[in-house]
């Protein structure tokens, strides 16, 4: 009997426990001008790491857009061939972080193809590649909000990370070709 009553007790202390307290307020109401400071904050620090990095590298003549890409065509082919939205492209590539880490490579599984502005790929990536004429080769610099974001992409990217390409357009299909 004494086992039993136990047992009654110890049920329910645990369904007690176990109650939700819906008058439980959470401790800090964040809001969005405290989500704008911290965006803010990482946006800064970022832009101070790429800096250094290309103070490291003078002979980078990179050219800034107002999203925060750079991008620097270091060997610029003679071709007139432009990529437009809805091309085909078809490039081969090393991307790093700016530690100097690689992350990947295209020599280690052959180019890669994608359609501009319609493949689900950075977005800087697709606007970068529209400054550049077929043959051309570049480096550029994607900030995480241009990359891989919050979340890196789960594999080799951290979240939050600045990523370098080196990138060489090796054929524009047509999207009237396609």
């Amino acid at each position: 009997m004494k086992s039993l009553s136990y047992g009654l007790i110890l049920i329910s202390l645990v369904s007690i426990a176990c109650k939700e307290d819906k008058n439980v307020k959470p401790t800090h109401n964040w809001t969005k001008q405290q989500s704008i400071q911290m965006n803010s904050g990482f946006s800064e620090e970022e832009e101070d790491a790429i800096n250094a990095y290309l103070k490291r590298r003078p002979d980078w003549k990179m050219t800034k857009t107002g999203t925060g890409l750079r991008y620097f065509i270091y060997n610029k082919s003679e071709s007139k061939d432009s990529v437009f939205v809805g091309d085909q492209v078809v490039v081969s590539f090393s991307i790093s972080l700016l530690d100097g880490t690689e992350c990947y490579n295209s020599s280690k599984k052959g180019p890669e193809t994608f359609v501009v502005d319609k493949t689900d790929i950075e977005s800087g990536l697709h606007e970068a590649i529209k400054y550049l004429k077929l043959g051309d080769k570049a480096r550029l610099i994607l900030p995480s909000h241009l990359a891989h974001g919050l979340i890196g992409d789960q594999d080799k990217i951290p979240p939050l990370e600045t990523v370098v390409y080196d990138i060489h357009l090796l054929n524009i299909i047509s999207k009237d070709e396609n």
